[in-house]
């Protein structure tokens, strides 16, 4: 099972869109997936479409067992592929700023019991991903806790930069206190217009700052993602050209992410000058049945 983190320490960004993109992605490949929606306002939760549940995320993180986790997770709208443990407004006032370490293990907890919830002919779950509010409070320091690697997810605007930094340096602080096996997987870029050159300059920096950390496929904006998750669906259901073009680079985005959790990584130097690697190959890690999307 491999746990990733979706963080933004900037709101509005498209961070649950990426979670409920590489859901989607995951669906496509048969690989079953537990969306865990840790942000207050409950996005995640709402475009997938679960029944009604007993318990939410919020009674888990109050109290872990497994009769609460079990009772906190539904299958989704999109189908048996996909699960989520759901959100709860109720979130809100459990996300201090300077929790208990001991409060800060419990979705870690929580989450180590979901192979004792499974029943003989139930498959594992093989991705559960995180969807974080846009802050380091607790809701987010446990998702970093409890994750084996976190995605960064920011736009092509004039504060990339700064917000991928602050999360970057939160990522690196939890995996240096509480979590050794944490790793940042990259900085996926959302919403991008290629012919826009504010985006091609904004990228551009993103990479000399922070090198092959910036993942070489970029998500399109594309108006099919909102009129795919205002119906509830998932963006490889969708059936339009602008969400086949967002769902290739989802495919993308998932393989590469899955592919860096596969195999050991150096910590990654986040560079300062003007030092910036070109040799970057978008297709290293890319199936030979697909081409990619790049961001310009």
């Amino acid at each position: 099972m491999q746990t990733v983190a979706v963080l933004s320490l900037k709101g509005g960004v498209g961070k649950t869109t990426i979670v409920l993109g590489l859901a989607s992605a995951a669906q496509r490949r048969g690989a079953r997936t537990l969306v865990v929606d840790l942000d207050p306002q409950c996005n995640a939760t709402a475009t997938l479409d679960p029944d009604d549940t007993e318990a939410t995320l919020a009674d888990v993180l109050e109290t872990p067992r497994p009769a609460v986790l079990r009772d906190a997770i539904a299958r989704s709208g999109w189908g048996e592929e996909v699960d989520v443990l759901v959100g709860s407004e109720d979130l809100e006032l459990l996300n201090d700023q300077d929790p208990d370490p001991r409060r800060l293990e419990k979705l870690s907890r929580a989450l180590e019991e979901l192979a004792h919830l499974l029943s003989d002919d139930e498959l594992p779950y093989q991705l559960v991903l995180l969807d974080c509010p846009p802050s380091l409070g607790r809701l987010t320091k446990s998702a970093l806790i409890a994750a084996q690697g976190a995605l960064l997810v920011t736009e092509p605007t004039l504060f990339a930069v700064s917000g991928a930094q602050r999360a970057f340096e939160a990522v690196e602080q939890v995996a240096e206190e509480h979590n050794p096996g944490l790793s940042p997987l990259g900085v996926v870029v959302n919403r991008v217009r290629p012919q826009s050159y504010e985006h091609q300059y904004r990228i551009q920096e993103l990479r000399e700052h922070f090198g092959n950390l910036v993942m070489p496929v970029a998500l399109p904006d594309r108006l099919a993602v909102q009129q795919a998750q205002g119906a509830c669906l998932p963006i490889h259901a969708w059936g339009t050209p602008g969400s086949r073009e967002v769902a290739l680079a989802l495919n993308l985005l998932l393989a590469r992410v899955l592919r860096s959790m596969s195999k050991p990584r150096p910590r990654p130097v986040i560079r300062t000058d003007d030092d910036v690697d070109d040799n970057l190959d978008p297709e290293a890690d890319v199936d030979t049945d697909e081409r990619v999307v790049q961001d310009g």
